[in-house]
């Protein structure tokens, strides 16, 4: 199973089979044999055996007691007078913000860490990825942008912007632009779409576009209990690598929200460790969709030996990042608590931490499904937006929606022939047959 450890900290996943149990039957769309696969996603890309930059990595060498009184005393130190070649206001935020959050991580991520190591899961390993970026793929977002010279779909009936992957229709006359695409199936397919390979989970939608081009999800009916952001936010490091077009803080508020969300609905947005975002999502955007701050999470980083991918005290990279949590309450008149009353939605619990060893490849953020359940109703439908990936399950939508389904990031087996099973070298994880959870907390209803 996907969680290993579930305690009063949060969860430690594996964020690997947290993908692959979306692609256990696998078939190949016009294969006259009908035959059916099992999609393993390349264990390569989360071989994340050692830490990077300098300083003091290791979870268990921290005397969590002795950090708190450290951050009691330097919080009754009075202010010192800075001086001008010293930090900016946007570092002093930032520390003041590390400050608050760091005996939460450290005393969480130990404990989960313990836990998944005492049940063999976080064991190490001496062969690392090489050259995660490699595998040949469409450039999706050039796509999106030659796409806008295309003449938009006029009509608004909802069975004209929703098309189905199937074997008796083919892909190649797919409009993957202005029509949500579905895989109906109970099962995974590989299928060719602009001429490279796919796999695609079941029971998903998707829409491959741009702000220009979102009128279809609008059109296609739902409204979601569930809706999950990962904005690209402005970045120096991306700018520098050019690795995706980042988007201006005040272009978020044109996401359409209160016209894709339920009522209680949870929204969850990724946000960096920029004081100036965490503010913004909190006191401009959520307000701008009438969604209320209910919760803070972090997802912290860890390697195969359980360290943190970078020092905590970094004064640059840090080893994990921010998740703010809110449930959409509209603009009516009607107060928050009233809206509440008798609605039924589990009360979500804050500072709660996921740790995982992340994917080496850029922007490939671990699914939330998992750990979302307990705060959502049975069979709620759920929607990603600026996906990179698609979830069975769940409807995505962004410029990049289909990256990391590429075939080439996937193993295929034949249904039934042995697999075997991970060696000490390859990534930690228990055999993949096996499922161990720790739970020492309710699960938040």
């Amino acid at each position: 199973m996907s969680v290993v450890v579930e305690n009063t900290h949060g969860w430690l996943l594996d964020a690997c089979l947290l993908i692959d149990q979306d692609y256990v039957r696998c078939f190949r769309l016009h294969d006259e044999l009908k035959s059916e696969f099992v999609a393993r996603f390349k264990r390569q890309y989360f071989r994340i055996l050692k830490s990077y930059g300098g300083g003091d990595n290791k979870i268990s060498n921290h005397n969590v007691h002795a950090v708190k009184q450290d951050v009691l005393q330097r919080q009754e130190r009075p202010p010192k007078k800075r001086k001008r070649s010293e930090l900016n206001q946007g570092e002093i935020d930032f520390k003041a913000f590390h400050e608050k959050i760091r005996c939460v991580i450290l005393e969480g991520t130990k404990s989960l860490v313990e836990s998944a190591t005492l049940l063999g899961y976080l064991h190490g390993g001496s062969v690392g990825v090489k050259d995660p970026q490699s595998c040949n793929q469409c450039n999706l977002a050039s796509l999106c942008d030659m796409a806008k010279e295309l003449p938009l779909v006029d009509d608004e009936d909802q069975e004209r912007c929703v098309q189905s992957l199937n074997a008796s229709d083919g892909t190649s006359h797919l409009d993957l632009f202005s029509r949500v695409t579905e895989n109906p199936a109970e099962h995974a397919i590989v299928t060719m779409l602009m001429g490279e390979e796919y796999v695609i989970p079941p029971c998903t939608a998707f829409l491959l576009s741009d702000f220009s081009r979102m009128e279809p999800l609008l059109q296609y009916g739902h409204k979601f209990d569930v809706i999950v952001v990962d904005p690209p936010w402005e970045n120096k490091s991306v700018k520098r690598s050019r690795r995706y077009t980042c988007l201006p803080s005040s272009q978020l508020k044109r996401l359409p929200i209160p016209r894709l969300a339920s009522p209680d609905s949870l929204v969850v947005t990724w946000v960096t460790n920029r004081p100036s975002h965490l503010r913004f999502v909190r006191h401009e955007l959520y307000p701008h969709w009438g969604v209320e701050p209910v919760a803070q999470w972090l997802w912290v980083k860890v390697t195969a030996d359980g360290e943190f991918v970078f020092p905590l005290d970094s004064p640059h990279k840090k080893p994990y990042e921010v998740l703010i949590l809110g449930r959409y309450r509209g603009h009516s008149l009607i107060s928050p608590s009233e809206r509440c009353a008798g609605a039924g939605t589990p009360t979500v619990q804050d500072q709660r931490l996921i740790v995982s060893i992340p994917s080496a490849l850029h922007s490939h953020k671990p699914s939330l499904a998992e750990v979302l359940k307990p705060y959502m109703k049975v069979d709620g439908k759920c929607l990603e937006l600026f996906a990179r990936s698609l979830q069975a399950g769940w409807t995505s939508w962004g410029n990049e929606v289909l990256r990391f389904q590429h075939s080439s990031y996937f193993t295929l087996t034949p249904a039934g022939q042995p697999r075997s099973p991970p060696s000490a070298s390859c990534h930690p994880t228990f055999n993949d047959d096996v499922t161990v959870v720790i739970s020492t907390a309710p699960r938040g209803r």
